[in-house]
């Protein structure tokens, strides 16, 4: 125990010391509540707001009505568009043709074709396409509407079937972008705040001819894995504190009001947030320093071990992509906090059992990747790098 206390104490002294890889560390941390703040404030203005989307509108002398109707919806005409945004709107070219024979066909219960042209590949074009769509069909309805009216026809024959929606989700649930940027950042958090340490702590160390110092002393490998382990997760755990703090601190300055939802980290969902994140952070670190062991130089243990960092990114989203996963699939490592951080950060309520049940399958294949380190380490290739 005293050699295990020795070797962390060094291991902590080294990472403090150097302030820029602490830097790197704290990165994610500090980037999370910054990100999470202007997406929600991005969110929340799309969601209550309809700026104006300006239209070069051709043959509108031919629908004043439809004109009107635009109008209301704040579909506004070329015309109109302000001089410091008229390059923008230009560029964007949304285009309506209006057929000059709009008054006759509509007269005769004819179909108006009406040619909308724009780049639907755009993504800045999404939102005004929606809104320009909507708004036709919308005025194509009121007149079908008006016409069976006409006929002494009941426009209730249209609509046999009322579905009334009763929504059962949390108000937590509203947010979910937020939910799913900040469940993934926290997973990301636990894997690259404890990166710099691992990589500086093994292939570092290996290049300075520490390591092999190190080994020459009466200590069992095990414990210098194990003490590398433990100042990496420590690190990285201190990543995830700072990243759920400064998250709740960023969250407050969000007016969620205004799209009905509500939002906040309380002591249990930090608490439950913490037991699922710090066995991740262990596993983490336990898989940078084997892979980074394995590297034939500091430069290839940090491009092989920068890669796992995409391992949290990947694996929720392709569980988006799978309709029917399967069950065992919530109890594997990532995957079965990701789907459980999810539930906490809509207000779903989470089984201590389930999260200590996740917690420990990753900490045993954890344990799996520091016994199979501490045997490399026994190993002259993997101490000089050799080939």
């Amino acid at each position: 125990m005293i050699q295990f206390k020795a070797l962390f104490i060094k291991e902590m002294k080294e990472a403090l010391r150097d302030k820029r890889a602490m830097m790197v560390a704290m990165m994610m941390a500090l980037m999370a509540p910054v990100m999470i703040f202007a997406m929600s404030k991005v969110l929340i203005s799309k969601a209550t707001e309809k700026p104006a989307v300006y239209v070069k509108i051709i043959g509108g002398e031919y629908a004043p009505k439809l004109i009107e109707h635009f109008k209301t919806t704040n579909l506004v005409s070329f015309d109109s568009v302000p001089e410091d945004k008229k390059d923008m709107w230009d560029e964007r070219n949304i285009t309506l043709t209006i057929p000059d024979t709009f008054a006759k066909d509509l007269s005769e219960g004819n179909v108006i074709d009406i040619i909308f042209s724009a780049d639907h590949s755009d993504k800045a074009m999404m939102l005004p396409i929606r809104r320009i769509e909507r708004a036709v069909r919308a005025f194509s309805l009121s007149i079908g509407y008006k016409r069976l009216m006409v006929r002494g026809i009941d426009v209730k024959l249209l609509q046999p079937l009322n579905l009334i929606e009763q929504d059962t989700a949390q108000p937590n649930s509203s947010p979910i972008m937020i939910t799913m940027i900040l469940g993934m950042y926290l997973l990301m958090t636990a894997f690259m705040s404890g990166l710099p340490l691992a990589i500086d702590s093994s292939a570092g160390e290996r290049e300075r001819n520490v390591l092999e110092m190190l080994l020459c002393q009466p200590v069992d490998t095990l414990k210098i894995v194990l003490a590398k382990l433990s100042s990496a997760s420590a690190i990285a755990v201190l990543g995830v504190v700072l990243t759920l703090t400064l998250t709740t601190v960023a969250i407050g300055f969000v007016d969620l009001a205004k799209i009905g939802a509500t939002f906040s980290l309380d002591v249990y969902i930090f608490t439950a947030l913490l037991v699922l994140l710090v066995p991740i952070c262990v596993l983490a670190s336990a898989m940078q320093l084997f892979f980074a062991f394995q590297s034939k130089s500091f430069k290839e243990a940090q491009s092989t071990v920068t890669m796992i960092i995409m391992v949290p990114a990947i694996m929720p989203m392709a569980l988006m992509m799978m309709d029917d996963r399967p069950k065992w699939f919530d109890w594997t490592p990532i995957v079965g906090q990701s789907l459980l951080i999810e539930d906490l950060l809509k207000g779903i309520p989470v089984g201590w059992g389930m999260i200590g049940f996740a917690g420990l399958v990753t900490l045993i294949i954890s344990a799996a990747f520091v016994v199979a380190t501490a045997k490399k380490l026994k190993s002259e290739k993997v101490v000089l790098a050799l080939s």
